[in-house]
C-alpha cells in the first residue's frame, strides 16, 4: 500500500529560498548569449541584459545567483572587468575552451542582473590564481561607503552607491581546478583570505568556505577541525559541496536512453542523501551547535555534451528525466534544510541541467525550470514532516523507492505537497492522511509526458510544461491520489 502521513502541526525547520539558487559561469553560452546580449542586440534587453530571461527567472522567485564560477572564478581577476567595456583586456578562459573573454560583463553587469531579478548576489572569489588582497579591494569596492580608492573608483564607474553582498566563497573545488591542493594546505589559506574579508558600511559577509565533491569527507574533516575548532563561528560560516549525476562509466545521452539509462540516473540523484549524510555527521561532531551551514552550490546532471555542439561548452538537453532528479534532489535538501542553507542548481542558461535554453533571439524553459516553479511555494515555508510507505521500483535486481515526497506550510497556512512517481512505466494509487488538519480544498498541477525522453526544442517550447491535475481528491480529511507513472505532481491544499 502507498501511503503518506503528513504531519501537519509538527513543523519546526523553515526551508531556507535560498535551496533554490542558481548558478552562473563564464562557461559556453551561459553568460554570452544567455543571459548578456549587449546593449546594442536587437534581442530585447535592459543595459545588455535579456529581458525575456530574467522574466522567466523572477516568475521563479529566484533568491540567489553564485557568479563568476565554477573554475573560472580562480583564474577571474575582477579588476579586468570593471571601467568602459572598449577598454576592458581580452583574456583566455582557459578553463573552458582557450575561448577569448571579453570581460565584457563583469562587476557591475552582474550586481546590475542581480537587481534585476531581485535576487542576492553570491560572488566566488579567487583563490587558486588571486591574492587576500585583490580579495579584500573586491570587497571594499562593493561594499564601502567611505572615503577610498576602490570606492572612488566604484563611483568613477557609475555606481555611487555601495552594494549589499552577503555571500562570500573564498575559493572554488581547491581540490581540482582550484589549485590542485591538499586540504591542510587550503585549509591554511582559507584561514588568510578570510581575515581580509571584512564587513564595511552595515554589510555582512557569510563567509562560505570550498569543500569537497560528492563523497570525499577529507575537505570536511579538516575544515571542522582546523578551521571551525580553533576560530569558532565568524571565522567560516558555511562550507559548500558539489555533486553531480555524472555517470563516467557510461555512454549516456542527454536525449536517447531507455529505461536502464533512467534507473541508474535516479539511483545516482538519490545518492545525494548519502553525501549530505556523511558531510553533516563530521559537522554535528565538529559543531553540535549548527553554526556552520552546508552549501551545495553545484549540483545537477552532467552528460556528453550535445553533438555538434562546442564540447568544452556543456551544453546540453533537459527532458523529463532530468525533471524528476530536480524534483528528488530540492526533497533530499528539504529534509537536511537544519544544515542545507543554500544550493545552487549548475546552471542557469545552456550549461549542463540548465533552467532556460537560447538560440538567439529565441528561448524556451526546461523540464527542470518546470520543477522549479512548481516547487517554488516551499521557499521559506516550514517543513512538515511525513512518514512515507511505498512500493518499490525495480529494474533488474536493483530497486528504489517508487515515490519520493515533501510538504510544507506556508505562512498563509496553506500545505504544499509534492510528489514525484519514479517509475516509469506503472501509475499507483496513493493515501495521504493529514495529522493536524482537514484538507478542505485541493488544487494540483502535473508535470509529465508520453515519452520518458520528452523535452522541449525551439520548435516544440511547450512539449514538457505544467498542466492542471485531476487525479486528487479529498477522502475522510485526506487525499486519495492517482500518481501516473514517471510524474512531478504539486498539490496545494487548504
Amino acid at each position: 500500500m502507498n501511503r503518506i502521513v503528513v504531519n501537519a502541526d509538527l513543523g519546526r525547520q523553515t526551508i531556507s529560498r535560498h535551496i533554490y539558487g542558481h548558478f552562473a559561469e563564464h562557461l559556453g553560452r551561459c553568460i554570452y548569449d544567455g543571459l548578456w546580449v549587449g546593449e546594442e542586440s536587437p534581442i530585447p534587453n535592459t543595459r545588455g541584459i535579456r529581458t525575456d530571461v530574467v522574466e522567466a527567472l523572477r516568475a521563479v522567485n529566484i533568491p540567489n545567483l553564485r557568479w563568476p564560477g565554477g573554475c573560472f572564478a580562480d583564474g577571474y581577476h575582477w579588476q579586468e572587468g570593471i571601467g568602459p567595456r572598449d577598454k576592458r583586456p581580452r583574456t583566455i578562459n582557459f578553463h573552458w575552451g582557450n575561448v577569448v573573454e571579453d570581460n565584457s560583463f563583469g562587476t557591475h553587469e552582474f550586481m546590475d542582473l542581480c537587481e534585476q531579478l531581485g535576487c542576492e548576489p553570491y560572488i566566488c572569489g579567487n583563490v587558486g590564481s588571486g591574492s587576500p588582497r585583490e580579495m579584500a579591494a573586491w570587497i571594499e569596492y562593493l561594499t564601502f561607503d567611505g572615503d577610498s580608492d576602490m570606492a572612488n573608483l566604484r563611483r568613477a564607474n557609475g555606481r555611487e552607491q555601495p552594494w549589499q553582498v552577503k555571500w562570500w566563497g573564498i575559493g572554488n573545488e581547491n581540490w581540482g581546478c582550484g589549485g590542485f591542493m591538499r586540504p591542510e594546505y587550503y585549509a591554511d589559506l582559507y584561514r588568510q583570505f578570510q581575515i581580509y574579508v571584512r564587513d564595511y558600511s552595515g554589510n555582512q559577509i557569510t563567509k562560505i568556505a570550498s569543500g569537497m565533491g560528492g563523497p570525499y569527507i577529507e575537505g570536511t574533516e579538516v575544515l571542522m577541525r582546523d578551521v571551525f575548532k580553533r576560530g569558532g563561528p565568524g571565522v567560516i560560516d558555511a562550507l559548500c559541496l558539489h555533486y553531480y549525476v555524472y555517470l563516467r562509466e557510461m555512454d549516456f545521452s542527454a536525449t536517447e536512453f531507455g529505461e536502464k539509462e533512467w534507473f541508474v540516473t535516479l539511483q545516482k540523484a538519490l545518492e545525494m542523501e548519502d553525501s549530505i549524510k556523511q558531510h553533516v555527521a563530521i559537522m554535528d561532531y565538529y559543531d553540535p551547535g549548527q553554526h556552520v551551514g552546508l552549501i551545495v552550490d553545484e549540483w545537477g546532471t552532467w552528460y556528453p555534451p550535445t553533438p555538434g555542439t562546442n564540447p568544452a561548452f556543456l551544453y546540453q538537453q533537459n527532458t523529463l528525466r532530468d525533471a524528476l532528479v530536480a524534483g528528488l534532489t530540492l526533497h533530499i535538501f528539504h529534509n537536511y534544510c537544519d544544515r542545507v542553507r543554500m544550493a545552487n542548481l549548475a546552471q542557469t542558461v545552456n550549461v549542463l541541467q540548465a533552467m532556460i535554453l537560447t538560440e538567439g533571439e529565441k528561448m524556451i524553459l526546461t523540464p527542470t525550470y518546470h520543477v522549479f516553479e512548481m516547487f517554488r511555494g516551499h521557499q521559506d515555508a516550514t517543513l512538515l514532516p511525513l512518514e512515507l510507505k511505498c512500493d518499490e521500483y525495480a529494474v533488474g535486481d536493483a530497486a528504489l523507492p517508487a515515490v519520493s515526497a515533501s510538504a510544507s506550510l506556508s505562512k498563509e497556512g496553506r500545505v504544499l505537497l509534492t510528489l514525484c512517481n519514479l517509475n516509469p512505466r506503472a501509475a499507483l494509487d496513493l493515501t495521504v492522511e493529514l495529522r493536524g488538519m482537514n484538507a478542505g480544498a485541493v488544487n494540483g498541477r502535473i508535470l509529465t509526458a508520453d515519452d520518458m525522453t520528452a523535452h522541449n526544442t525551439f520548435d516544440q517550447p511547450a512539449a514538457v510544461h505544467p498542466v492542471p491535475f485531476q487525479g486528487a481528491r479529498i477522502a475522510h480529511g485526506g487525499l486519495s491520489v492517482q500518481l501516473p507513472a514517471k510524474s512531478v505532481v504539486a498539490l496545494t491544499i487548504n
